[in-house]
């Protein structure tokens, strides 16, 4: 606990993804007040054509949980 999924298009590298995996670790270790040991970070890439019905519409548009929402829509 606290487990950080991140979503993505495809095409970061893998050490892309490792500093962006150890700065969210580090923000949740400073602002949870949790040990780097009991973090962890993952992501999923979603092709930029599946994104709208696979991530946004059901993950984003009406998710009362995302605290932090795109300025985008997808119809």
């Amino acid at each position: 606990m606290p487990h950080v999924v991140v979503k993505l298009w495809p095409g970061r590298n893998d050490e892309i993804k490792t500093n962006l995996a150890k700065r969210i670790a580090n923000v949740v270790v400073e602002e949870l007040k949790v040990d780097i040991g009991d973090v962890s970070v993952a992501f999923e890439e979603v092709s930029s054509s599946d994104w709208g019905e696979k991530v946004y519409k059901k993950e984003i548009r009406d998710n009362e949980a995302v605290y932090f929402k795109p300025n985008y829509e997808y119809k």
